[in-house]
């Protein structure tokens, strides 16, 4: 791939470039975070976790979620870590809950056990097949889909529900308005917000929030932000739920595979701009998929002028 030289620039849009306001001067802080962690599978992956969760509390995030993985294949991990997250960290907590193989009763067993560990916060999902690719089925007992999920909650207890949005387009969509007659039946069902996939421009999201108003749909959509320090991971993430990772970040990271910090370095700067980007339009809640590492999250929230609160005497 060749450097990108100034000849292919745009010379007016370097000069206004040169003489504006830097992009992270003067914010005042006044925004709403929130954390995704996945439950550890080993002993050195919990510390690592807890570690990730120390660094992250005194930003006073809104809540931390956990995720449930492909199939429900951690219901047992995410269930400990979201209780010990309440119990010994005092964070909001909430727990991923999904349709995958279980019946309506289990699911609400499921919930019950959850609302009595002093969870108040579900994250409901339609959730996908153990297999990468293959078709989601309902148990012959359970939900069909997420807004009969959050429905079902709703009978449980008076949980506080975020529901998963795609600014673009749910691959198992016939097309984008039928994703977004799905989003309506989630929010219609009970839920509180919808939390997006991540997604790497500022005008996706705000082209999804002027189409989530004009079918209707009232409930805040809070942009999930995934800071990106491997660009072929990502590529994975992104065929499975949508999202187009643009061309130039191939460029960014090209040539820093055996350079971690820089990867580090590049990978706060893209995010953080998209996350300034999104606040210039009026965004105020971020919710940040950390993957279990604080560093990029507390880098990019204290570009946003989040800092720890400080505690009293």
């Amino acid at each position: 791939m060749s450097v990108q030289t100034a000849d292919c620039l745009d010379p007016a849009h370097e000069q206004r470039t040169a003489h504006d306001t830097p992009l992270f001067s003067g914010l005042p802080g006044d925004i709403a975070v929130s954390f995704e962690f996945f439950p550890p599978k080993t002993e050195k992956m919990e510390e690592k976790l807890w570690e990730a969760v120390q660094q992250l509390a005194p930003l006073a995030p809104e809540f931390v979620s956990v995720t449930y993985g492909a199939g429900g294949s951690t219901r047992e991990r995410t269930h400990n870590t979201v209780a010990r997250l309440i119990s010994e960290a005092g964070i909001p907590a909430a727990a991923h809950l999904t349709c995958v193989d279980a019946s309506k009763a289990e699911t609400q067993k499921i919930a019950e056990a959850y609302w009595e560990a002093g969870v108040r916060h579900i994250v409901a999902l339609r959730g996908d097949a153990g297999e990468p690719g293959a078709p989601f089925v309902p148990h012959p007992d359970g939900y069909n889909n997420a807004a009969e999920l959050v429905s079902g909650l709703k009978e449980v207890a008076d949980f506080e529900i975020s529901v998963a949005a795609y600014p673009e387009t749910h691959p198992d969509a016939d097309c984008p308005q039928a994703d977004l007659d799905n989003l309506k039946r989630k929010i219609d069902a009970g839920a509180t917000r919808g939390i997006s996939q991540f997604f790497f421009a500022a005008e996706t999201f705000f082209d999804f929030t002027e189409k989530c108003r004009a079918a209707g749909i009232e409930a805040p959509m809070v942009p999930g932000i995934l800071p990106v320090t491997n660009v072929a991971q990502a590529r994975k993430f992104a065929g499975q739920c949508g999202a187009v990772i643009p061309d130039w970040m191939d460029g960014l990271f090209e040539g820093l595979d055996e350079r971690p910090a820089s990867r580090q370095l590049v990978a706060a700067t893209v995010a953080a701009e998209l996350c300034r980007r999104l606040y210039a339009g009026g965004v105020r809640q971020f919710h940040f998929y950390t993957l279990n590492r604080a560093d990029l999250a507390y880098a990019i929230c204290h570009l946003l002028g989040r800092r720890p609160l400080e505690k009293s005497s």
